[in-house]
């Protein structure tokens, strides 16, 4: 598929060659600044999610980007003043080849480190490295084609009008082929926008191998795509960064084992009921869960079967409460249930439901579940408080005979 993707490209960039119009300055000016501003975006997104994920690789195409980004700015006023002058433009701008070629040799430059080099828990070890092989690549790449005695001319009766644009896309092409073939598991949003974006690019040098003068049409062409892959670029690491800020979310506020709210959510819940009680005059109940013998679940069993019957609770609190009610996990073996517009009655039925439902879960071993409710206002009006009678009320439960299912001695009995 990507071959005959490829081979269309060049056959529309021969097809183009024909009409030997050139394209206004003003339309490239616009297409190079843009692609130096999504460059510039894209750097700055990567730097982000560097932060996130200590990915180098991601750090040093960020560095790639930019300097392409400059060298290629730089190189639009030396256009400029070529057109202005009405200097015939019958060879390839040096800036562009440096330039793409740069970036696709860090590219390459950026996979061998991601498999040869150990990684690093450093940030600035990693950022160290990340400038040493931006530098090194930077400086012989230059040196490479500024030290060259042969010039990229172009030749229009050629086949290949400009054949210098073969070398970076061969670089583009073996990028991709590299980051496509990276596990699949692991890979996100921007890892595909990035093998996409490097088809495009290989697609943009050989639409460029037809330009027979600057500003033609295939030269447009290929500028759009060049500014095209950096918008995808740039669009997958949104999509990535985005993805990285909710999991960085939902960490900070849920429990990692049972996927119901933590510690921080279980407090915030309960301030807010009680300022919106407050307001309204209604009232709002708290329950308190502990399950029964878990010590001794995990001597006997082993802790992964210990932490699976945290999940069983937790399961039955996800999946059978309401919509508005929030349970949380606040403890090694502790669970708590806010449930808004709740009194003594809900409360109870709530918790006599929740150990039913852990009753007949049908999962060995067996595990019972003690339960302790308080109440706003009538067991306490601030957070402490409502904790603190809750808090009774479940060890009353734990420490007593019998097994009576009321408000404050819920279990679950087998």
């Amino acid at each position: 598929m990507a071959a005959i993707v490829l081979a269309g490209t060049f056959l529309l960039g021969s097809w183009l060659r024909r009409f030997n119009v050139p394209s206004d300055f003003v339309l490239y000016s616009y297409l190079q600044i843009v692609g130096t501003l999504l460059s510039f975006t894209y750097a700055s997104n990567a730097l982000v999610r560097f932060r996130g994920t200590h990915d180098r690789s991601t750090l040093i195409l960020a560095f790639g980007f930019v300097l392409s980004g400059l060298i290629e700015t730089f190189a639009l006023f030396g256009i400029y003043g070529q057109v202005v002058a009405g200097i015939d433009q019958a060879r390839v701008p040096m800036a562009w080849m440096v330039g793409r070629t740069l970036l696709g040799v860090l590219l390459l430059t950026a996979l061998l480190v991601e498999r040869r080099v150990p990684h690093s828990r450093d940030p600035a070890r990693e950022i160290a490295i990340a400038f040493i092989v931006v530098g090194i690549v930077a400086y012989f790449t230059s040196a490479a084609y500024l030290g060259t005695p042969i010039e990229p001319a172009i030749h229009p009766a050629a086949r290949f009008a400009r054949p210098w644009d073969l070398f970076p896309a061969a670089l583009f092409l073996v990028a991709a082929i590299g980051f496509g073939r990276r596990p699949r598991v692991s890979r996100s949003a921007f890892d595909h926008a990035l093998n996409a974006a490097l088809w495009m690019n290989v697609m943009c040098h050989l639409v460029a191998t037809q330009s027979s003068q600057i500003l033609d049409a295939p030269y447009t062409l290929a500028q759009l795509l060049k500014v095209a892959s950096y918008a995808v670029v740039l669009g997958g690491t949104l999509l990535d960064n985005a993805r990285l800020f909710e999991q960085v979310r939902r960490l900070a506020t849920s429990d990692s084992l049972t996927g119901l709210g933590n510690y921080r959510t279980l407090l915030n819940m309960i301030e807010g009921e009680i300022q919106r009680s407050q307001r309204t005059g209604r009232q709002f109940a708290l329950l308190l869960m502990d399950l029964d013998g878990l010590k001794q679940i995990n001597d006997r069993h082993g802790h992964l079967v210990g932490s699976r019957a945290i999940c069983r609770l937790g399961n039955i609190l996800r999946l059978h409460c309401r919509a508005i009610d929030t349970a949380a996990r606040y403890g090694g073996d502790e669970f708590a249930l806010v449930l808004p517009e709740a009194g003594s009655e809900a409360a109870e039925s709530v918790g006599r439901r929740i150990c039913e439902r852990l009753a007949a879960d049908g999962e060995a071993p067996g595990i019972t579940v003690s339960v302790g409710a308080s109440v706003f206002p009538v067991d306490g009006q601030s957070l402490e408080e409502l904790l603190d009678a809750a808090d009774r009320s479940l060890y009353k439960m734990k420490h007593r005979n019998t097994r009576r299912l009321s408000l404050a001695q819920v279990a679950a009995c087998l």
